[in-house]
């Protein structure tokens, strides 16, 4: 039986493309084990599937100041030492790593023990933990055709993200029901990322009256963003989040208004939803969000609005331009090399395992 360590963590965008790739390991009968921080968000996620899990002290590396930057270097080198521990003892026959601070210390450690070790970067430009991790991978996996010009060229690879299969087994009269919608017209998905965006509920809300003569929408606010004012409103449903309904909504969804995290617009390409991405902007991050939604706007996959530029006109304006258009969408992300990315990668650890 061949063993396999996961490592990713400080985000769940660092742990769920992990868990997507479990239910193929499994059925190759791969011995799974998770490496990650003794308290992140990445422990709650990976116990609950029964996985073994391992925690390893880890620092953040900074690029602006704080007092943490002159311990957490030590941190790092402490992780380090139980990262190699670690793999001494359970002797892996390869790594899988999908970034994040915590997962510096394991790659490195494995390097040294000469454990082949296949990174994966989401976001077009590499962070800054993938940046110091690249020197120890055999193959780097990515999401963009962009991010392949800033990769090795003799490890880089073109794989698109792994996301969960559930979520392309929805049932849209489920969805419906749920719901509670009554009338035919077309179905919008708002999701503003796991926290919300301010800005996209707020133009949401100011533009619903509009939206409700030609659409119903489901709008996923973010935790406590809920408006209570709009609890009743007809062809309108609004949530914080979705888990298990998720998929059935959207089976039933025909275009999306979302954010521009790496594995949310995967999903999307995956579901071949047709989309209107606004990024966060850069002055709020380093900038990804806006660089993956320009990438998937060239290939054809999507629509853009920027947040600076976002008016109530505009946004209603784009959406119906979306959904009449919205066929061009779907063929385009229906010749996208960057799905099956479950079989692409499991291919790799198989070549590089075997």
């Amino acid at each position: 039986m061949k063993r396999i360590i996961l490592t990713g963590g400080g985000s769940a965008g660092h742990v769920t493309p992990n868990i997507a790739l479990l239910p193929r390991l499994e059925e190759l009968n791969y011995d799974v084990h998770y490496i990650g921080s003794y308290e992140g968000i990445e422990k709650d996620l990976i116990e609950s599937f029964g996985i073994p899990y391992h925690g390893i002290s880890s620092g953040k590396l900074r690029r602006y100041f704080s007092l943490k930057n002159f311990t957490d270097p030590f941190r790092v080198l402490r992780g380090m030492g139980e990262a190699k521990k670690l793999l001494e003892v359970l002797k892996p026959d390869i790594v899988f790593s999908k970034g994040g601070f915590v997962t510096v210390p394991v790659v490195h450690a494995a390097k040294k023990l000469k454990i082949p070790v296949i990174i994966h970067e989401s976001d077009m430009t590499p962070g800054l933990a993938n940046k110091l991790a690249l020197s120890a991978a055999t193959k780097v996996c990515c999401n963009f055709p962009e991010t392949l010009e800033l990769l090795p060229k003799d490890k880089a690879v073109l794989t698109g993200s792994p996301i969960r299969q559930e979520l392309l087994s929805g049932d849209p009269v489920k969805a419906r029901s749920f719901l509670g919608f009554r009338s035919k017209n077309p179905v919008i998905l708002v999701a503003g990322g796991s926290l919300g965006s301010v800005a996209i509920n707020n133009t949401i809300r100011a533009v619903l009256p509009k939206l409700l003569e030609n659409y119903q929408v489901v709008h996923l606010c973010g935790k406590d963003k809920l408006d209570p004012n709009l609890k009743d409103l007809a062809g309108y449903a609004q949530f914080e989040y979705l888990k298990e309904e998720l998929k059935d909504v959207f089976a039933l969804t025909d275009i999306v208004i979302s954010r521009a995290g790496a594995n949310a617009i995967c999903e999307l390409l995956s579901l071949r939803k047709p989309n209107l991405l606004i990024p966060l902007p850069s002055k709020a991050s380093r900038g990804d969000q806006l660089l993956n939604a320009r990438s998937f706007e060239r290939q054809g996959f999507s629509m853009v609005l920027e947040e600076e530029t976002l008016t109530d006109a505009l946004l209603l304006e784009t959406v119906n331009h979306l959904y009449e258009n919205r066929q061009l969408y779907i063929d385009n992300m229906k010749s996208s090399d960057q799905q099956n990315s479950i079989d692409t990668i499991v291919d790799l650890i198989e070549d590089i395992t075997n």
